[in-house]
């Protein structure tokens, strides 16, 4: 017999199955499985994602047409990207990060829709601003990129300079080089178009104006303030002259 059954005490049990334990961690595991059950929070979670970026792009794409408004809209698109992102990575998570990956999680996710609105918006929208999107698509694949691999905390912040960092970088220069050039077309032919269509119009009716209004000028002048009995007076005698001499 040992010591402990000698005198009586009671030991502590320590065993993972004793009841305080398994109630405590059922508990928690009952909690986090309510959470992610939870279809309210996760359709609010995986629809603010779109929103937000939706509104990002947006903005981005049409900032020069009215400054005010569209940093408005990209402000609030970020808010909805941020409220979706904290639902989705702290409130429907089982582990709680610590406040350094909060952070560093919140800055790589507002980088990621800012990313993902130029990306989208640069595409939908090339041909209202070929100029525009044949910057904001290339940086936007690169920006969003880099974002979700300083996001994702199963993923090394040096892949980014791994061989899938190189090909996006590579796709991204290769887009832009393409796209400059199918911008710069797009532009010179409407430029074109416009130019031709413009002088063809403007002269003709810079020509017909003054002829129309000449015209009628000339037989009418007699009319206005002079007596008709006027004209002839100076007429006749100039012509008499000339019969005289």
């Amino acid at each position: 017999m040992t010591s402990t059954q000698l005198f009586g005490a009671r030991t502590t049990d320590t065993s993972p199955n004793s009841p305080a334990t398994g109630r405590a961690a059922r508990r928690k595991h009952h909690s986090s499985m309510a959470r992610k059950r939870s279809l309210a929070a996760r359709y609010l979670g995986y629809v603010g994602y779109f929103v937000g970026a939706g509104l990002i792009s947006g903005a981005v794409v049409h900032h020069p047409l009215d400054p005010d408004r569209y940093t408005r809209i990209a402000a609030y698109g970020a808010l909805v990207f941020l409220a979706a992102t904290v639902l989705n990575e702290f409130v429907l998570t089982r582990e709680r990060p610590g406040l350094p990956r909060l952070l560093l999680v919140m800055g790589a996710s507002l980088l990621l829709s800012f990313g993902i609105g130029m990306l989208s918006g640069g595409l939908q929208h090339f041909d209202d601003f070929p100029a525009r999107g044949a910057v904001l698509v290339p940086a936007g694949l690169v920006v969003s990129f880099v974002a979700y691999v300083i996001k994702d905390a199963d993923t090394p912040a040096r892949r980014i300079f791994g061989v899938v960092g190189l090909a996006v970088l590579v796709t991204a220069t290769v887009a832009f080089l393409g796209l400059r050039e199918v911008a710069a077309s797009m532009e010179s032919a409407s430029a074109g178009g416009g130019h031709s269509h413009g002088t063809a119009e403007e002269p003709e009716a810079d020509d017909h104006a003054p002829a129309a209004t000449t015209a009628p000028a000339s037989p009418a002048a007699p009319a206005p303030g002079t007596s008709p009995t006027a004209k002839p007076a100076p007429a006749t005698p100039s012509h008499a002259d000339g019969h005289a001499h």
